[in-house]
C-alpha cells in the first residue's frame, strides 16, 4: 500500500446500507421536537433551536389552572435567556458538543410555586443539511 491509499479500516461503513434513518425535520414534524427558533432569535441565537418534547413539557408548558402565575411565552424565554446567558460567559463544551446550565423554573403542578433548581442541556450539531442547529434538552436525552 502507497502512503496516498487509505486502509480498508478506514472506509468500513462505506459499503453499508442505511436500514433507517430519522431526520430532525422528521422530529419536528411528529412533535418529537418543539422549533423554538423564532424566540430564540430575540434571544440572540443565530442557529435554528429545538426543544425536545420533554425539556419543553418539563421547562416551558404550564397550565393556567396552576398556583403560581407564569405563562408559556415567559418560560420558553427564561429557558433561551439562561442558555444564551451561558453561551456568552463561556461554559465549556463536553466531548459531544453540549454546554450544561442550570436555571430555576416552577414545576408544572397544581400546587407548585417555589421555584426549583434544575439542569438544562444545549447540544450544537449538523442539521439535516449538516447546517448547525441547536437543541434544548433534558439530562439523559440524546
Amino acid at each position: 500500500m502507497t502512503a496516498t491509499e487509505t486502509p480498508a479500516a478506514d472506509n468500513f461503513w462505506a459499503d453499508a446500507e442505511i436500514i433507517h434513518s430519522y431526520t430532525r425535520a422528521q422530529a419536528l414534524a411528529d412533535g418529537e421536537l418543539v422549533d423554538v427558533t423564532e424566540t430564540a432569535k430575540e434571544a440572540g441565537f443565530r442557529h435554528p433551536v429545538a426543544m425536545t418534547r420533554a425539556a419543553y413539557a418539563d421547562l416551558v408548558s404550564w397550565n393556567d389552572k396552576n398556583a403560581a402565575y407564569q405563562d408559556v411565552s415567559g418560560r420558553l424565554w427564561d429557558v433561551l435567556y439562561m442558555g444564551m446567558f451561558a453561551i456568552k460567559r463561556g461554559a465549556q463544551p463536553d466531548s459531544r458538543n453540549t454546554i450544561t446550565y442550570g436555571m430555576l423554573r416552577v414545576p408544572n403542578t397544581p400546587r407548585a410555586h417555589e421555584p426549583r433548581n434544575v439542569e438544562v442541556r444545549l447540544a450544537v450539531g449538523p442539521g439535516d443539511n449538516a447546517e448547525p442547529v441547536m437543541t434544548i434538552m433534558l439530562p439523559g436525552e440524546d
